[in-house]
């Protein structure tokens, strides 16, 4: 016999049908922060298209006169020429079908609205593959498109500052933010209380970020190890970014289209597309992004970093 059998009072079993039970939205733990595109600058576009114009490259645009001797000298002439076939970045897509069963949302639609949850995880699904695709498209991801004169490779096979300190002398101007994947800031830090210099910490858009050189460490699992997001293996290789963004500063920025019929958020539209002849409601949903690289000094990679390097610091 069960010790609750025993006791002369109402069973859990069947007290539990007369209890209300709290419950949570839908949980998935796949959803990061989304750190890359809340630091990156965006422009919106009116006709899904940008064009980077250009100046053609030298010392200097333009010969000048500068010297304390007689007016009588003369004045250099001419012009700044430009780029004849500039780039030009055409917004993607990225796209899904949201299906939804307008009996069972009727039915079962308190305390959470079952359409609102369904539209809330594919758009923070949209965003995720948005992410992605700014560091990893074939065509305007920012890994790609690094300059070869932007590209290096870590001293030792771990992020140590002084690789870091590389990177920045390739982006001096006005660096905003280095990103890189949670395991490839891990092995910095490693690499930095191995060094007796521990990195500052700071909050920013609220959330805690470690500083190297007053410049934050932005995490994204997109920048990934080995190929995987979250790798098994203790090692693996993975690429740090370091990114100078906005167009004033002839940075980094991403693309989205505006004035989107049914826009939800920036760049993203939801359209109810119409109930079918079983009652099921379907809803489109569209992102328009894309990125662009003003200025080869805007961006530069540390490539084939490695994040498996421990030590044993009573050791050393």
């Amino acid at each position: 016999m069960s010790d609750e059998a025993k006791i002369n009072a109402l069973g859990k079993a069947a007290a539990y049908q007369l209890a209300d039970v709290t419950k949570t939205k839908p949980q998935f733990g796949m959803l990061t922060p989304k750190w890359t595109t809340k630091f990156l600058e965006f422009k919106g576009l009116d006709a899904g298209i940008y064009r980077v114009n250009r100046v053609k490259e030298g010392n200097t645009p333009l010969e000048v006169l500068c010297s304390s001797k007689p007016k009588s000298d003369i004045v250099p002439q001419g012009f700044v020429d430009y780029e004849s076939k500039p780039r030009e970045y055409i917004l993607n897509s990225i796209s899904t079908i949201i299906n939804i069963n307008t009996q069972v949302a009727d039915v079962f639609s308190s305390p959470y609205d079952q359409t609102k949850e369904q539209l809330a995880l594919a758009v923070e699904s949209l965003r995720e593959r948005q992410e992605s695709q700014l560091i990893n498209n074939d065509d305007y991801g920012l890994l790609k498109n690094v300059p070869d004169s932007q590209r290096i490779q870590p001293r030792n096979g771990a992020p140590t500052p002084d690789d870091l300190d590389e990177l920045i002398s390739k982006v001096w101007k006005e660096p905003s933010f280095f990103l890189a994947h949670p395991r490839a800031i891990a092995a910095f830090e490693r690499e930095c209380t191995r060094r007796g210099v521990p990195p500052l910490t700071a909050n920013i858009n609220g959330g805690n970020f470690i500083l190297w050189r007053g410049i934050p460490l932005i995490p994204t699992d997109k920048l990934l190890v080995d190929g995987l997001k979250n790798p098994k293996s203790q090692g693996g290789k993975t690429n740090i970014l370091l990114i100078r963004t906005g167009e004033a500063k002839r940075g980094v920025i991403g693309l989205y289209q505006t004035g989107l019929q049914g826009e939800h958020s920036r760049g993203l539209s939801i359209r109810f597309r119409g109930i079918d002849d079983k009652g099921v409601a379907s809803y489109l949903l569209s992102l328009y992004c894309s990125a662009a690289i003003l200025a080869d000094d805007a961006i530069a990679v540390l490539e084939d970093v490695d994040v498996g390097e421990y030590y044993d610091y009573d050791k050393n």
